[in-house]
């Protein structure tokens, strides 16, 4: 999966695009559809179409390591059963799967999409552990580790062949080192636990996120008549971005790689914040272009975008100190929020 997630980084960027263009419009044809009960019905369907293509391509990058570490509050219950939905189809009829319901847990700390390539990643090696088929199964629950003082949530995947999961499961299961990077990474660790004839379990301990969750805020609520410089070589998504942010009240300026935005930034124009994305065209990448672009204009900020990150931003695993990213595909109350993150930055 990460030599696939290699070739097809390209592939995912532009189909991110892609995404960005159809999650983005799909907003602005529900509003205007509100009153028509059969065709926003229909916005909705798009638009939850869109959002799963973009859960697999979210997932495929952090199996490769093709994404950032970006994390955030995780729902347990909710990333478990998309899990059991995601295999199903994959592991074949001769694993069975269930997903045993979550009491008093809620919300850990982690990247979603990494979390989610940790279970997968445990899946998979689970069915390679039962090459006769068997059971396999999620559970989570809250776990007052001894080691810290700091609550801890445990998410289990388990695993019990038919008889012969003894004799693979033990060389299956010692391929971790993926899942433990990605745990590692969320400040958490993991234990696999493991008898012969009675299946072999894999719990991932991390930290339970303490912040309480809130309702999401209207895009419109988050505007600003600051000048953006938005930097991208997609036409059609640079077109969306550009009526997206005016509508948000920015004056804005646009332009298709870095050599045309530093034109921009000699010529004088007036820039509060650079939107620019990190793969662009051109001897210089969205990353050199903000240094560029800091270095002429040192009070100017800098907000990123990529629908694949590769590693221009990314320090062992995680974004660098500092760094404002918004990843493809997004919707509009996602670009408004991290505008002015970026700006109050």
């Amino acid at each position: 999966m990460e030599i696939v997630g290699q070739l097809t980084g390209g592939v995912v960027h532009d189909f991110n695009n892609i995404l960005t263009v159809i999650s983005g419009t799909i907003d602005l044809l529900a509003e205007a559809v509100a009153d028509r009960p059969d065709l926003a019905a229909i916005t909705t369907l798009i638009g939850e179409a869109a959002a799963r293509g973009a859960s697999l391509t979210s997932n495929l990058l952090a199996f490769s390591c093709g994404q950032p570490s970006q994390p955030r509050d995780v729902d347990v219950a909710s990333l478990l059963a998309d899990a059991a939905r995601l295999l199903r189809p994959t592991l074949g009829e001769q694993v069975a799967i269930s997903s045993k319901p979550v009491a008093g847990v809620q919300m850990v700390l982690a990247d979603p999409s990494q979390l989610m390539a940790a279970i997968l990643h445990l899946a998979i090696l689970a069915r390679d552990a039962m090459p006769g088929g068997g059971k396999l199964s999620f559970e989570a629950g809250r776990a007052d580790l001894d080691i810290s003082a700091e609550d801890f949530v445990m998410i289990a995947v388990s695993a019990s062949g038919y008889g012969s999961i003894a004799d693979h499961a033990e060389p299956v299961f010692a391929d971790l080192g993926v899942v433990e990077d990605i745990v590692r990474q969320s400040g958490g660790h993991l234990e696999v636990r493991g008898e012969a004839g009675s299946g072999t379990s894999v719990r991932v301990y991390l930290p339970r996120a303490t912040a309480v969750a809130q309702p999401p805020d209207e895009a419109d609520s988050e505007r600003g008549d600051e000048a953006v410089l938005i930097v991208e070589d997609d036409a059609l998504v640079r077109e969306y971005v550009v009526g997206q942010v005016q509508s948000l009240g920015y004056r804005v300026l646009a332009a298709g790689n870095a050599r045309e935005a530093l034109t921009l930034i000699d010529r004088g124009e007036n820039i509060d914040l650079l939107f620019t994305d990190v793969m662009i065209p051109g001897p210089l990448n969205g990353h050199q272009l903000a240094i560029e672009a800091v270095g002429r204009r040192p009070l100017l900020k800098v907000l990123y975008t990529s629908g694949y990150a590769d590693h221009a931003l990314v320090q062992e695993g995680r974004l660098e100190a500092g760094v404002l990213l918004l990843a493809k595909p997004y919707r509009k109350v996602d670009l408004a929020k991290m505008i002015r993150a970026a700006l109050a930055a």
